[in-house]
């Protein structure tokens, strides 16, 4: 977890993003955004995130986010 929360600090999100539940629906993280990590997730994690993946319910959060990261891994 401390790669993803090392990935969100890059990211200077204006929004506490440790426990923040609405990171895309409160459009915190835009689409380009949302490309951008999906890159450097699959990069740092070695993980493939399918496009039926990229939905909000999976980036809304960073739990939600790590809960992905985990099942793609496992």
């Amino acid at each position: 977890m401390e790669k993803l929360i090392d990935i969100f600090n890059e990211l200077n999100l204006d929004v506490d993003f440790m426990t923040c539940e609405n990171l895309v629906d409160g459009r915190y993280l835009d689409s380009l955004t949302i490309l951008s990590l999906i890159t450097e997730l699959e990069d740092t994690f070695d993980i493939e995130i399918p496009t039926v993946e990229i939905i909000p319910a999976n980036f809304n959060s960073i739990k939600n986010i790590w809960a992905l990261i985990t099942r793609l891994k496992g």
